[in-house]
């Protein structure tokens, strides 16, 4: 997929989310398995601490996982997160930009969320597209890559 064709999402906040932004802005669409975990947690850390530099290059950031809006609320206000986080129960979005796929643990296969990270412009293109992310220094290559633009 190179191109998103738009779509309005549930998130926190009780707002409703428009891909691509409406605004004219980029986003930073990143999927992540759970709230409320050692690596999803970190991760919505990172992108806290530097939110306000995504800001400045004109993108906004969206959390995505299969976790309903009440647990997001929770996660969202624990960790201070000035970003929404939107809810995918459905799975649609997960479907649609391919991130729920088989994985693999301790011999143990199952399907879930392959930690991911998209930016999107404002037209809808994709611009790049992290797969099977690492946690640690990836919010700052997303950045990096973002301040380029």
């Amino acid at each position: 997929m190179n191109k998103v064709q738009p779509i309005t999402c549930t998130a926190t906040s009780n707002l409703k989310i428009s891909i691509p932004d409406a605004k004219g802005r980029n986003i930073v669409l990143y999927f992540y398995p759970k709230d409320s975990t050692p690596g999803c947690t970190t991760e919505g850390q990172n992108f806290r601490d530097k939110h306000q530099a995504f800001l400045d290059a004109n993108t906004i950031i969206y959390g995505v996982s299969k976790d309903d809006l009440t647990k997001h609320e929770k996660f969202k206000a624990k960790q201070n997160f000035p970003f929404e986080l939107i809810d995918d129960i459905s799975g649609n979005l997960c479907e649609l930009f391919n991130v729920w796929q088989l994985k693999k643990f301790i011999g143990r296969k199952y399907m879930g969320i392959v930690r991911s990270t998209f930016l999107i412009d404002a037209n809808g293109n994709i611009l790049k597209h992290w797969d099977k992310v690492k946690v640690n220094g990836h919010v700052e290559e997303v950045l990096i890559f973002t301040q380029t633009l």
